[in-house]
């Protein structure tokens, strides 16, 4: 039999059964009059699931396609992902952490995120704009942050621009608002594919943010962290959380 034609079979079979793929997930019911469902994940465990059309972090059926591929993503997609952000240290959180993904995935930096607020004094641009050699160095023995030269050696930078700018606005959060008259852009997208990596909003930021002497704030991490911190809505339409976030 060819290849395609066992997909064909497998595929036909998986639906006789009821039982339907998400992405690397498979949904199926527990039995035929039943409501609840199972999943088996890409990790090969299963949990009980609610009702198939009942939102909860479990639940991945509608959710953005990128949520649903580690379970640190999706704890971060279903609780903070969108939604704004005025705390001016967790908005120094988010552009570090966003700098550090640079060239990687952000599912390595949701995972070394502990180990960074470990490492970085719950980044306090405060402390670690005080950080001095001997402190950078141990930073690059720790195993568990991304230890990249650069990246490193920005925290520094990026923490006395940080300060500099809460000097000059009050607070970096009045700043970093201003690029969208403080009020959350509220987009429609119906498909990740529509969803862009840039806009010429970021790029004023990134300009702006360059300017005022910060590393590592190209348009595309800029982007990365208006999303982050609510200064844009990109949840899919489908998404649960779309109207969910909107509605803050």
């Amino acid at each position: 039999m060819k290849r395609t034609a066992i997909h064909q079979f497998k595929k036909r079979r998986l639906q006789f059964c009821g039982i339907k793929k998400v992405g690397v997930t498979y949904i199926a019911p527990i039995n035929k009059d039943s409501k609840e469902t199972i999943r088996k994940t890409w990790m090969g465990t299963v949990e009980k699931l609610g009702h198939p059309n009942k939102y909860n972090r479990f639940n991945n059926m509608e959710k953005c396609q990128w949520a649903v591929r580690h379970p640190l993503e999706e704890e971060y997609h279903d609780k903070e992902w969108g939604v704004p952000v005025h705390d001016d240290q967790t908005l120094f959180e988010f552009l570090t952490l966003e700098g550090a993904q640079a060239g990687l995935s952000w599912t390595t930096v949701l995972v070394k995120r502990e180990n960074y607020r470990k490492a970085l004094d719950g980044f306090d641009p405060e402390i670690i704009a005080n950080y001095d050699q001997t402190k950078l160095d141990d930073l690059l023995l720790n195993k568990g942050i991304i230890r990249n030269k650069l990246k490193v050696k920005s925290l520094v930078t990026n923490a006395k621009a940080f300060m500099e700018v809460q000097k000059e606005f009050g607070s970096f959060s009045k700043f970093i608002w201003q690029f969208v008259d403080s009020k959350p852009i509220q987009n429609a997208w119906e498909k990740m594919g529509d969803v862009p990596a840039t806009t010429p909003v970021s790029d004023a930021m990134s300009k702006a943010l360059k300017k005022k002497g910060f590393k590592f704030v190209g348009p595309t991490i800029c982007y990365a962290f208006m999303q982050a911190v609510g200064m844009v809505n990109d949840h899919l339409t489908s998404c649960p959380r779309y109207e969910e976030v909107k509605e803050i």
